[in-house]
């Protein structure tokens, strides 16, 4: 097994709720944070760098915007696999989108 096939491993919900990071819940399969904002328009800014990321990545997560929040959703699914739920790479995801909310905002 690759490196990268461990990381695609479904993680149990023990291990979701142990391992998840600060802010982030784990649910039905799902890892998701909801984030605030000012302002709309910051809101929409950080949902674009959130993309950015994800493509960097190679791993997307859904983004909701709704007004001055923005939902972040993270889960595998492997369309030519059986993983569906929770795997490292959320992890890693989740991880680095709570570094991009820790940086200042552009004014």
């Amino acid at each position: 097994m690759t490196q990268n096939e461990h990381k695609r491993d479904r993680l149990t919900d023990g291990d979701v709720q142990d391992l998840k990071p600060e802010g982030w819940w784990g649910d039905d399969g799902k890892l998701f944070r909801v984030f605030e904002f000012q302002t709309y328009q910051e809101g929409v800014d950080f949902a674009l760098r959130v993309a950015e990321l994800a493509e960097a990545q190679d791993h997307h997560p859904e983004i909701t915007i709704f007004y001055k929040k923005v939902k972040v959703n993270y889960y595998t699914h492997e369309t030519n696999s059986y993983v569906s739920g929770v795997t490292r790479l959320d992890l890693r995801g989740a991880e680095a989108v709570n570094s991009l909310y820790a940086l200042p905002r552009p004014e």
